[in-house]
């Protein structure tokens, strides 16, 4: 029978706390401003690490955001390690979460259809 709350999502939690606290933190040396890490997902060997963001910035590209805090990744391993009581911190890879902006879009488009549908 499988658990269904693994230590790999119970790292994944932790990770997505501390790594919002860290970015938070590290907005000014990195760049990168108004980001909200939506989920993360660590693979059940604990060496790798999806992080999704969304980012309120509208200055910069969701493409230059993914690309700074990818940069700035083994710092923010470096900087998990010391908060972390694991023995391995997973190799961190941001992406994008495009699900809030395909949500709206969907809203936008029942919403249209309503309104056709009324009128």
């Amino acid at each position: 029978m499988p658990k269904e709350f693994g230590r790999n999502k119970r790292v994944a939690d932790m990770m997505q706390r501390d790594l919002a606290e860290i970015i938070q933190h590290e907005q000014s040396d990195t760049g990168v401003e108004l980001v909200t890490i939506s989920y993360v997902d660590v693979s059940p060997d604990l060496k790798n690490a999806k992080i999704y963001f969304t980012s309120m910035d509208v200055t910069q590209s969701s493409e230059e955001i993914t690309k700074k805090l990818n940069s700035f990744a083994g710092h923010f391993r470096h900087l998990l390690s010391k908060i972390m009581t694991t023995r391995v911190v997973p190799k961190l890879k941001f992406f994008y979460d495009e699900s809030i902006e395909r949500g709206t879009h969907l809203n936008a488009l029942i919403d249209s259809l309503v309104k056709v549908d009324k009128g």
